[in-house]
C-alpha cells in the first residue's frame, strides 16, 4: 500500500485520534495477569495491540473485544497464564515483544515469540541483559528475534538502564512481579511512565525515589474499569500538519498528555508553534487535554537533550518540521532512532534529500537546513511514523508525495488516510 499525497490544503476542524498505543498494550497485559474483569474504552485497535490481545487470548486469557474501542478482559491472576501451543507473534510491535519477554521469563512454563521482518531486525540485547541478571534464560539469535524464553524462577536486583528506555524499564518491572526480593530499575532520563501508573492503579505498590522504581512482589493486581486517552504520538502527526500548513486552525479532542510523552509539544513551541491546551482533566489516572493548534513560521532550533526522551517517537514529524522551518535545526542525543521501526535517522534524512531538503546526518541525529520541499518519492521503508510525517508534508510540498510500502501505519493508526482526509489533506490511498 502507498500513499499519493497532493500539494496544497490546510488542517481545519475538529478531530479525535486513536487511543494511546503504548497504554493499550499495558491494559491488556495487566488485565490479563490481573484478578477480576478489566473493561476498558478508548482502546486503539490497531494490528499491534491486537498482536497482543492474540498473544494472551493464546495463554488461555478470554477476551471479548475489541469492538468499538471497548474490550473487556476476565483476568486470570499473577499466575494463572496456561502455555501457549504455539510461538507467539507479535507481528511489528516492540513494544509487546519487549514487554511480554519481562512477563514471560517468570512464569512456570516455555514459551517463543517472534515477529515480522522489521522486528526481527530490532535489537533485543538491551531487554536480555537485565533479565539474565535476574535468572532468565532465553535464547536468541545474536540477540534478536525469535526468542524462546524457559520460564525459571527470577530474583530481583537493582539495575541502572545504561540507555533511557520506557520497554526495557517496563519489563524489568514486569519481570519483578515473578521475582523474590526487590526489583529496582533506575533510568538516565525520564521516559514515559505508564507502566508504573497503571501498575499502581492495579494496586502494585512502587517506591518511587528520583530516577529509580522499585517494587516488591506479592501485591494482588485487581481487575480495573478505565479509559486509554488519545495518542499523542498519532496526535504529532497534526500538531505537525496545522503547524506548517498556512489558514490552518485545528482542535484534537481528547489527547493524553503525560510529561513524559509531551516533548513533541515542548519542541514544536520552541520552534514556535502556536498550541493551546484546553480543559485539562484526568482520564484513568492519565492527564488529559484537547489541543488547539494554528499556523505559525516554524524557525530551526537546537534541541535540548533533556527533550529528545520524551519526543522519542515522534522525531520523524519533527524532521518535517526542521525542514519546514527557517534556519537550521539540530538534533544531538537520539541515537535510539537508528533501532526503531526502521534507521528513522537514515530514513527521514534520505526522504528529505530526496524532496531538496539538505540534510547532515549523524551518528546520534542529523543537521537539518529548512527549505522549500518538492515534489518526489519517499520510501518509507514500512516504518508507520515515517509515512504519516511524509504525508504532512504533502501540505507545504511544491508537488505531489508518493510515499511508498503505508501498510505498516494500520499498526498504530488504523483510520490515518481517513482522519487526514477529513482534517483537509489530499490524500489518495494507492496498491503498491
Amino acid at each position: 500500500m502507498d500513499y499519493k499525497v497532493n500539494a496544497g490544503g490546510c488542517l481545519r476542524g475538529q478531530i479525535t485520534v486513536p487511543g494511546d498505543k503504548s497504554i493499550s498494550h499495558r491494559v491488556v497485559m495487566l488485565g490479563a495477569i490481573a484478578e477480576g474483569v478489566t473493561e476498558a474504552d478508548g482502546l486503539l485497535e490497531g494490528a499491534d495491540v491486537l498482536a497482543t490481545i492474540a498473544a494472551f487470548r493464546s495463554m488461555g486469557v478470554r477476551i471479548d473485544g475489541p469492538r468499538q474501542g471497548h474490550l473487556r478482559i476476565e483476568g486470570v491472576g499473577l499466575r494463572g497464564l496456561q502455555a501457549p501451543a504455539d510461538t507467539i507473534d507479535c507481528g511489528n510491535s516492540g513494544t509487546a515483544m519487549r514487554l511480554l519477554t519481562g512477563l514471560l521469563a517468570g512464569q512456570g512454563f516455555d514459551s517463543s515469540l517472534t515477529g515480522d521482518d522489521s522486528l526481527q531486525r530490532r535489537p533485543m540485547g538491551r531487554v536480555l541483559t537485565p533479565l539474565a541478571q535476574m535468572g532468565a534464560e532465553i535464547e536468541a539469535q545474536d540477540g534478536r528475534a525469535p526468542l524462546h524464553i524457559h520460564g525459571r524462577p527470577l530474583r530481583g536486583i537493582h539495575y541502572d538502564l545504561p540507555v533511557a528506555s520506557a520497554q526495557v524499564k517496563s519489563a524489568v518491572l514486569l519481570a519483578g512481579l515473578y521475582a523474590t526480593g526487590d526489583t529496582c530499575v533506575r533510568e538516565p532520563a525520564p521516559t514515559r511512565d505508564h507502566s508504573e501508573r497503571m501498575l499502581q492503579g492495579f494496586g502494585q505498590p512502587l517506591r518511587v525515589d528520583g530516577a529509580q522504581r522499585c517494587l516488591s512482589p506479592g501485591a494482588h493486581l485487581r481487575g480495573q474499569s478505565l479509559r486509554v486517552p488519545g495518542d499523542i504520538s498519532s496526535a504529532a502527526f497534526f500538531l505537525l500538519g496545522a503547524s506548517i500548513a498556512a489558514k490552518s486552525d485545528l482542535l484534537l479532542e481528547g489527547v493524553g498528555i503525560n510529561p513524559t510523552r509531551t516533548g513533541i509539544v515542548e519542541i514544536l513551541t520552541r520552534m514556535g508553534a502556536r498550541i493551546d491546551l484546553l480543559r485539562l482533566r484526568e482520564v484513568g489516572g492519565e492527564p488529559v487535554a484537547d489541543l488547539r493548534v494554528r499556523h505559525a513560521p516554524l524557525r530551526g532550533i537546537d534541541i535540548p537533550a533533556r527533550l529528545v526522551p520524551l519526543a522519542i517517537d515522534e522525531f520523524p514529524a519533527i524532521f518535517i518540521a526542521a525542514a519546514a522551518a527557517d534556519g537550521v535545526t539540530r538534533i544531538h542525543g537520539a541515537e535510539e532512532l537508528r533501532v526503531k521501526e526502521s534507521d528513522r535517522i537514515a530514513v527521514m534524512a534520505a526522504g528529505l534529500r530526496s524532496l531538496g531538503i539538505v540534510v547532515e546526518e549523524l551518528a546520534d541525529g542529523a543537521i537539518i537546513h529548512g527549505g522549500a520541499l518538492g515534489a518526489g518519492e519517499v520510501a518509507s521503508h514500512g516504518d508507520h511514523r515515517i509515512a504519516m510525517a511524509f504525508a504532512m508534508a504533502g501540505l507545504i510540498a511544491r508537488g505531489p508525495i508518493h510515499i511508498r510500502d503505508c501498510a505498516n501505519v494500520a499498526t498504530s493508526f488504523p483510520n490515518f488516510p481517513e482522519l487526514a482526509r477529513a482534517a483537509g489533506l489530499d490524500l489518495e490511498v494507492q496498491s503498491s
